[in-house]
């Protein structure tokens, strides 16, 4: 009896443990994704609407970490959140790139969205070098400002590893940092000495996100806007080999550490797999902007979980030089890529 009763209460305090993790799961989940809801709600007022729905959402958790302090009765599902939640907004984000107009019509896109990234990552990484800055969060924004901004710092962070205030941080700083670039880029577009399809392949050629360059070339007209996000496609195209490369260096870079080498990033696959899907496949336009529009909340409920591991002291002491590094690189893409489009053209 007394052996039955003692096995009853250890199967009851089992269930009284499960029964915490599944709700810490659950409403760790909800708490993010409430979080992003409300950053989405504010980057439709005035004045956000210029940083947008992700920074906004950051802006949030960071808040919230540092006022509140972070919800550790829900770590479970803020993890989840974090880590999960982001490799299947990344997955989605596939759907955006359509690879056979990359291929077939980008041309010489393609080398100036290389030697984009080329500038960015190496100008970046030699500044932080120079300025004695952090090399991990300052490898994440040259990234980010090579390629396509907070989703490459999600994509690649899992591969190199990269802590949740790291990745945390520098999405906020791309999206900030970005969304100044493509103020400046809008001011300054009636004075250029540039065609209106040049300074829409400039803007999708140099700018940092998506969003960035919609917003920048929107207002140049549709043909503008389309060569421009036709320029960025490239740059989200080439994350695929990007990734793969920063895959087997932190192989290598590993492989004479005691420590685990680096995952195989098996999302990006399901990335590959969902960019021909779009690219191929007969989806409605209306099922595809649905798609992109679940993409860009649940990236920015993964940020969410990511910023509430921020610290505001942290953002003095770790991130000012990486940041210097990182919008010096901006400007040098930006300044680099008009010449040549002036220079060489398309």
């Amino acid at each position: 009896m007394w052996l039955q009763a003692k096995e009853s209460i250890t199967f009851q305090n089992v269930l009284v443990i499960d029964e915490e993790r599944r709700n810490s799961f659950v409403l760790g989940v909800l708490f993010t994704l409430c979080i992003a809801g409300a950053g989405t709600l504010l980057g439709e007022m005035p004045g956000f609407n210029r940083i947008g729905a992700m920074l906004s959402a950051i802006l949030i958790a960071v808040l919230y970490r540092n006022v509140i302090g972070y919800p550790e009765s829900i770590r479970t599902g803020i993890q989840f959140s974090a880590r999960f939640l982001m490799r299947f907004a990344i997955v989605l984000y596939g759907f955006k790139l359509n690879i056979d107009l990359v291929i077939h019509k980008g041309g010489m896109l393609l080398v100036y969205d290389l030697m984009t990234i080329v500038i960015a990552i190496t100008t970046t990484m030699c500044l932080a070098k120079l300025f004695k800055a952090d090399l991990d969060l300052s490898l994440l924004l040259g990234i980010g400002t090579g390629v396509c901004g907070a989703a490459a710092i999600a994509a690649v962070s899992p591969i190199l590893k990269a802590n949740d205030e790291d990745t945390a941080i520098g999405a906020g700083i791309i999206a900030l940092i970005g969304t100044i670039f493509t103020l400046t880029y809008t001011f300054l577009m009636p004075m250029l000495p540039i065609s209106s399809v040049t300074y829409g392949v400039w803007s999708g050629v140099s700018l940092h996100e998506i969003a960035h360059v919609a917003a920048a070339a929107m207002p140049a007209g549709p043909d503008v806007l389309a060569m421009g996000l036709l320029a960025k496609l490239g740059r989200v195209f080439l994350l695929i080999p990007l990734s793969f490369i920063l895959s087997l260096w932190m192989k290598r870079k590993e492989g004479n550490s005691q420590s685990q080498s680096a995952p195989f990033p098996w999302f990006l696959v399901g990335f590959i797999i969902t960019s021909f899907l779009g690219t191929y496949l007969p989806i409605p336009e209306a099922v595809l902007k649905d798609i992109s529009s679940a993409s860009s909340f649940l990236l920015g409920a993964a940020m969410v979980g990511l910023g509430l591991n921020v610290h505001l002291s942290s953002l003095r002491t770790r991130a000012m030089r990486p940041l210097a590094a990182m919008v010096i690189a901006s400007v040098l893409v930006s300044t680099v890529s008009f010449l040549a489009l002036m220079l060489i053209g398309l």
